[in-house]
């Protein structure tokens, strides 16, 4: 019993401090920090690089999606120059707003991520078609689920033979711990205003009414992914949903199966979107370096990568489980 109490005491001081690291990285990525570290450069347009010199009157985009598309990332400052869901969002309304652009090359490496990121990009895509920019899409090592969701509005998808895509569908998950906390006499008080308020909580187990409530989520926005793929590449409903069952394809078996449009690489889709567009089109890129106040960050240096990774997973989970468009091993 003697074990098991300090055991208790353990895991519950366990739970304290994480509980407090949390609130703690809640306040540093708040509005109010937000706006003081972007107040010298939030309406400054995203500084560009050419890469291959051309008409400057017929310009492609080149863009990159790489990493799990989640919002909240350009705050975090565990997440190196990964995926940063505000700042593509930016680069997005610029070219928008570009007569200059004609063309659009998004290179997408991602298993997937947020349902609501996903759609907001690729509403954001729908928007610069109609603003009559082509759009190619090149998938690299992988562009699953939220990753596919994305590449669905594109004129032409590339991928490579090793391409993984697919992943076609919704999922939701979280943990419970109820039975570990029991056995250690660690005890939660929950005050709630209705039955279903503390839904998908680690400390209890799940009801069918949960699960009906849940799955009734998961379902609409399953049918969202069906239709955005169905519209994006004019496939039958049905036959999407034949696809879309949750299992990966290979770049192949993807041309195949009429997901994506042709085997090669992002030089590939390069050439190919040149030659659609004509003329000697300028290509640029813009810069992925976040900083604080005008100075580079970067704490990867500071800490393990194992603990890294683990505060980078502490914080993206930081509002509770949510439905994702997302491949997981």
């Amino acid at each position: 019993m003697k074990k098991k109490r300090i055991l208790a005491i353990g895991i519950a001081a366990g739970l304290l401090i994480i509980g407090i690291l949390t609130q703690s990285l809640g306040f540093l990525m708040s509005d109010t920090f937000n706006n003081s570290r972007n107040m010298f450069n939030e309406d400054d347009a995203p500084s560009e690089k050419v890469v291959e010199r051309g008409s400057d009157s017929n310009r492609i985009a080149r863009l990159t999606v790489d990493g799990t598309i989640v919002s909240g990332q350009g705050s975090n400052p565990f997440s190196g120059e990964g995926y940063n869901h505000e700042l593509f969002m930016k680069q997005l309304e610029t070219i928008k707003e570009d007569n200059t652009v004609k063309g659009v090359l998004l290179y997408v490496n991602s298993p997937g991520g947020g349902v609501f990121e996903s759609a907001e990009i690729h509403d954001k895509l729908l928007e610069l078609k109609e603003e009559g920019k082509n759009l190619y899409v090149s998938m690299g090592g992988m562009a699953a689920s939220g990753g596919y969701y994305i590449s669905a509005p594109a004129d032409q998808i590339f991928a490579s033979n090793e391409t993984f895509t697919g992943s076609l569908g919704v999922i939701m998950q979280s943990i419970n711990y109820e039975e570990l906390a029991n056995e250690y006499g660690v005890k939660f008080n929950t005050i709630k205003s209705g039955e279903f308020k503390d839904i998908m909580s680690p400390t209890k187990e799940m009801t069918e009414g949960d699960r009906e409530i849940l799955q009734t989520l998961v379902d609409e926005s399953y049918q969202g992914f069906v239709n955005v793929i169905s519209e994006g590449r004019d496939m039958p409903e049905d036959e999407v949903r034949e696809l879309a069952d949750g299992r990966i394809y290979s770049g192949q078996q993807a041309v195949e199966n009429g997901l994506v449009d042709q085997i090669g690489f992002e030089e590939d889709a390069l050439n190919a979107l040149k030659e659609e567009l004509g003329g000697n089109p300028q290509v640029f890129e813009y810069s992925k370096t976040e900083n604080f106040f005008g100075v580079p960050i970067s704490v990867e240096s500071f800490l393990p990568n194992n603990e890294i990774k683990w505060i980078n997973e502490m914080i993206d989970k930081r509002q509770g489980p949510r439905m994702m468009y997302m491949y997981t091993e």
